[in-house]
């Protein structure tokens, strides 16, 4: 190989090594960016071969070259975060955005809420995920949207009141318990029972019951309750200690409601005493609540997306996809942290998170970069050193070119 080839070799070795700097360079800018994954310069040798007389008698190289990058998808450490919608994927899998024209991927999962409910990233890509309707999840991939989610009523069914009703009253004597319960529209409607003492010789109570916004139906309106020796609950309305049964109407109510509202009053728990104490109501136990206003979200393990409703209810919204790559290396960057699918990587497996090979998701959480500046550090010094060694052959040679010219003189 002539001079002019050595002068080649370390211009090859210069800029081989300055792109090497690039990525490095790239590495350690991101050392704060969410979700970013580093990538590694891989370097392969140039040569020449030489041929004497139709024989191989010399391979002889002519520098370095770079054939490329490649990622690391190692788990970054993770950082906790005061947004329920800061995401982080524990294990393998990619988050799935779509922008519009396709699906894209990423690991970074700083999501927020639109102006139009849809959940998207800090770049406007719409987080996809399967809608759960009545506890059964999609089989179609969809944004997830929190446009017109509430809560809705559940009437009650049944109730269970623990109230104290002092067995020294005179005939009688009376006393209330109030029990807020709600109809099929989510209205609040408070039930009152009213105790009356029978006989100052007996621990025997008469009940009437009572609705605001409804009409107890004459049969379930009325009754009583007889109590032993000890004060304990033996007997309701002459047939045993049994529930008993409450039907109101609501169909006169505002707005109009069931006509016929059927709530169970769980009198065998043992929660109704009448000792000689005064009377008290201790705790009221209904199944019912009224409509709700989504105030929040929350994200589960498997990625299950709640709504939290300010009536006190959750409810599953959706369940996020998640897509792994049998060659996540070989995806494309886009940048804003995304990734596309390539001919490299292969086609996305699509599931949700905890099944299989796939990780579960974390909310409140978010994972950071998994670039190690000291590992950074160490690669940027030999690449420096690998830069200058390669423009000393550049000088070197050119001294000897110099030297070769100057042989005419």
């Amino acid at each position: 190989m002539s001079l002019i080839g050595t002068l080649t070799t370390g211009v090859s070795g210069v800029l081989t090594n300055s792109r090497a700097l690039n990525i490095i360079g790239d590495n350690i800018s991101n050392v704060n960016t969410t979700g970013f994954k580093s990538s590694k310069a891989v370097f392969g040798d140039l040569f020449s071969t030489s041929l004497n007389g139709g024989t191989l008698t010399s391979q002889v190289g002519k520098g370095a070259q770079l054939l490329g990058s490649l990622q690391s998808f190692e788990q970054g450490a993770f950082e906790n975060s005061t947004s329920a919608l800061d995401l982080a994927i524990d294990g393998n899998g990619f988050f799935i955005v779509n922008d519009g024209t396709g699906n894209f991927f990423t690991r970074a999962g700083q999501f927020r809420v639109n102006e139009n409910g849809l959940v998207e990233t800090i770049t406007g890509e719409i987080l996809q995920g399967f809608q759960i309707t009545n506890n059964v999840v999609g089989t179609t991939l969809t944004d997830v949207s929190l446009t017109g989610v509430q809560s809705q009523p559940q009437p009650t069914t049944e109730f269970t009141l623990g109230a104290q009703l002092d067995g020294s009253e005179v005939t009688n004597f009376s006393f209330n318990s109030p029990i807020q319960v709600f109809n099929s529209v989510g209205t609040q409607d408070i039930v009152n029972i009213q105790f009356i003492k029978q006989s100052t010789i007996t621990n025997n109570w008469d009940f009437i019951i009572t609705s605001q916004e409804g009409v107890v139906s004459g049969a379930t309106a009325t009754g009583s309750l007889s109590f032993d020796a000890t004060g304990q609950l033996v007997d309701v309305d002459g047939g045993g200690l049994v529930d008993w049964t409450i039907d109101i109407d609501y169909s006169a109510a505002s707005p109009p409601a069931a006509a016929l509202q059927t709530i169970n009053w769980n009198l065998t728990g043992g929660d109704m005493t009448a000792f000689a104490t005064a009377s008290s109501n201790n705790s009221v136990i209904q199944d019912g609540f009224g409509s709700g206003i989504l105030v929040g979200v929350g994200v589960d393990f498997d990625g299950t997306v709640s709504g939290l409703f300010n009536n006190g209810q959750s409810q599953p919204l959706f369940q996020l996809g998640l897509a792994n790559f049998l060659s996540p290396t070989g995806l494309t960057r886009l940048g804003q942290n995304l990734f596309a699918e390539s001919r490299l990587s292969g086609q996305p497996v699509i599931s949700l998170p905890e099944t299989g090979a796939f990780g579960s998701v974390l909310g409140n959480t978010l994972e950071l970069s998994n670039v190690d500046l000291a590992e950074e550090f160490v690669q940027l010094i030999k690449t420096q050193q690998a830069f200058q060694a390669s423009a000393r052959i550049i000088s070197t040679t050119d001294d000897l070119l110099t030297e070769t010219v100057n042989l005419t003189r």
